[in-house]
């Protein structure tokens, strides 16, 4: 009895929750596009395509500080280790 009670509770405190929510239309209705708007699409995507025409193969070195240099990089020099002494004062001290 008490579970029956507990659940016609809930059910009464969760219907005003439930009709507050808004009514989403998740299927909207498709409107068709004028012969304006195709011919606008159609003119956009031509233009969209002879942009991507326009752009150059990447195939192609693009170091733009290529002509500057008068040539290829050389590879940098490690320094040399400092030699140390360790300690051992052998030789001059006799």
């Amino acid at each position: 009895m008490r579970v029956l009670m507990a659940v016609a509770v809930a059910a009464f405190v969760a219907a005003p929750a439930y009709a507050q929510m808004p009514q989403i239309n998740l299927m909207p209705e498709v409107k068709s596009k004028t012969q304006e708007e195709k011919d606008q699409d159609a003119v956009a995507q031509k233009a969209y395509k002879d942009s991507l025409s326009k752009i150059p193969d990447a195939k192609t070195s693009s170091d733009p500080w290529g002509a500057v240099r008068s040539d290829a990089p050389k590879a940098a020099a490690r320094p040399a280790k400092p030699k140390t002494k360790t300690g051992s004062t052998a030789q001059g001290s006799q």
